[in-house]
């Protein structure tokens, strides 16, 4: 059911006083999609199931019992990879493939990169 014109005219009067207010929070929420989380989950799971692989095959020398805690891990990261990708779907799965090929994974490690020293850096005092 489509909105009325007064419901459409409320809409985009909190959309611009949440611009006015916010407009960090304005821009990350129209820069996000639904996809996004599902695909950040995708790739900490990635990287999890990489370093509990390493993990586990460096302390099947020293311990089998901390080598099997790693395989655990690995289990545990497989199973965040397998919802993750259930979530994103067909759709998901093409939109970040394109988003990679658009921007590269170079531009996508860079742009993480600034965005974790913007995090981090200091206020500066007016």
């Amino acid at each position: 059911m489509p909105l009325s014109e007064d419901e459409q005219r409320i809409l985009s009067e909190i959309e611009s006083q949440l611009r006015a207010s916010d407009p960090d929070l304005a821009r990350q929420v129209g820069s996000t999609t639904i996809y996004s989380h599902a695909l950040r989950q995708l790739r900490w799971g990635i990287v999890a199931f990489v370093a509990s692989l390493v993990l586990s095959v460096l302390l099947l020398t020293v311990n089998f019992v901390l080598a099997f805690v790693g395989f655990l891990a690995m289990v545990v990261s497989a199973v965040v990879i397998e919802r993750a990708a259930r979530r994103m779907g067909r759709a998901g799965m093409s939109e970040a493939s394109q988003a990679l090929r658009a921007g590269g994974l170079r531009g996508y490690f860079n742009d993480a990169g600034q965005k974790a020293r913007e995090r981090f850096r200091k206020p500066e005092d007016d």
